[in-house]
C-alpha cells in the first residue's frame, strides 16, 4: 500500500498557505499546515510521521524559517527541509542546514515536488 509523503507547510500568508497546500495535495502529498514556526513545532512534536518541512523565511513569532530549519535539523534530523522566500535570496543555500533546499518565490510547484521526492531518496 502506498503511503503519501507527509509535508508540514509553514507559511504565514493564508492565501499562499492554502494554495501551496492544495497543490501539494493534488501532487499526492499528505499536508499539515502551520502559520508560524511556533505552531510548526507543536505539529512536529505530535506528528512523528512528518517527512518534509516546507517553510517560508519571514514569519511572526519567536523564530523565522531559518531558525526553524536549524531547530528541525537539531531535534528531528531525518526530516527533509525546503525553505522559500520572496524577500531573501540564499546563494548556495547559505545559512541552511546541510542537505536543505531553497526556492525563491514565486516557485513552481513541479520543481518543489520534484525536490521533495529527491530529498526523500537521499
Amino acid at each position: 500500500m502506498y503511503n503519501p509523503i507527509k509535508v508540514l507547510v509553514v507559511e504565514d500568508e493564508p492565501l499562499v498557505l492554502m494554495d501551496i497546500s492544495d497543490q501539494l495535495q493534488a501532487h499526492g502529498f499528505d499536508v499539515i499546515e502551520a502559520s508560524s514556526a511556533d505552531e510548526a513545532l507543536v505539529h512536529l512534536s505530535t506528528h512523528s510521521d512528518i517527512a518534509v518541512i516546507f517553510t517560508d523565511v519571514d514569519m511572526p513569532g519567536t523564530m523565522n524559517g531559518l531558525k526553524l530549519a536549524a531547530a528541525v535539523r537539531e531535534r528531528w534530523p531525518p526530516i527533509k527541509i525546503i525553505v522559500t522566500s520572496g524577500h531573501h535570496i540564499l546563494p548556495n543555500d547559505y545559512g541552511l542546514p546541510e542537505g536543505s533546499r531553497f526556492f525563491p518565490k514565486p516557485y513552481g510547484v513541479d520543481a518543489v515536488t520534484r525536490a521533495m521526492r529527491e530529498l526523500m531518496e537521499t
